[in-house]
């Protein structure tokens, strides 16, 4: 496979990045996850939305548009001969001094990786397992899709390496935060619940496009803080990312649910589907929306 870096498109064999890249030696770097399909970027422009106010948070002098992240994408799709693709963008403060810098990056490190996106193998959803592992807070005021991942890790080293197996963080008050790699929600008596911000999570771009779908659908919806019993009362349980899309929870904790067979879950799905080829941005949803 091809990467691009620093304006380059090299075998991934060949990319090189400095030792002294502050992404690499203080964790100074932030990164979106997405997926094309049939070659279109799904959301891109929430997900450079959430990048470029990032790069802001750290002090990174960068900020990307659509155009500029799209010809960087298609002459990495034409270098691997892919259309359907999971896409990291990844930026790092760049080379500075051994020590901790307060002046601004005005030369990050650009770094597009890719591989073929591969179908998940769990058709009727995953299972779901409440982690000992507490849900650290943010390092700023908020939560960014930042390098320090050594909380997700440890989480994901309680599951192992099952790939229909999604691990559930509580956050240290106890209260329902995220799961390792996806935000978590849940319908109960027709209301979707889901937990808020606050309680210290990412704010994921599937997880706002799925907002902003119930807006438009008017379905029920509750942002907030609630306990694990609360989640386990659920009728049907979905977590969201940007790979994997919209994936229900047939089990969890030794409970079942509906899974795959959700109402509510189902029908957000096959919503969701409808606009993978085409929509830029969560905002375009009201207007194509039936």
């Amino acid at each position: 496979m091809y990467v691009y870096i620093n304006g380059d498109v090299v075998h991934k064999d060949e990319a090189r990045i400095s030792p002294f890249d502050h992404g690499f030696l203080y964790g100074l770097g932030v990164f979106e996850t997405f997926r094309t399909y049939d070659g279109h970027p799904f959301l891109l422009d929430d997900h450079l939305e959430r990048l470029n106010h990032s790069l802001q948070e750290m002090n990174i002098v960068k900020s990307f548009t659509r155009g500029e992240v799209m010809e960087i994408l298609r002459r990495l799709l034409e270098a691997n001969g892919l259309r359907n693709a999971y896409v990291r963008f990844n930026i790092s403060a760049g080379i500075g001094d051994i020590g901790l810098q307060t002046s601004e990056y005005d030369e990050p490190t650009i770094i597009m990786y890719m591989k073929p996106f591969s179908p998940p193998s769990f058709a009727k959803g995953k299972i779901a397992t409440v982690l000992k592992t507490k849900r650290n807070t943010p390092e700023g005021k908020e939560r960014l899709k930042s390098h320090h991942y050594l909380n997700n890790i440890i989480g994901k080293r309680e599951i192992g390496s099952r790939t229909d197996v999604e691990g559930i963080f509580l956050n240290e008050q106890g209260y329902v935060a995220e799961g390792i790699v996806s935000n978590i929600f849940w319908v109960k008596n027709k209301t979707v619940y889901t937990p808020a911000i606050h309680t210290g999570i990412l704010n994921g771009v599937t997880r706002q496009f799925v907002i902003a779908m119930l807006n438009v659908l008017n379905i029920e919806y509750e942002e907030g803080f609630y306990t694990l019993d609360h989640l386990q009362q659920a009728d049907e349980i979905f977590v969201t990312n940007s790979i994997q899309e919209i994936v229900p929870i047939y089990q969890m904790n030794g409970r079942t649910y509906p899974g795959a067979d959700g109402i509510v879950t189902s029908f957000l799905q096959r919503y969701y589907k409808r606009f993978t080829p085409f929509l830029w941005t969560r905002h375009e949803l009201a207007e194509r929306i039936e």
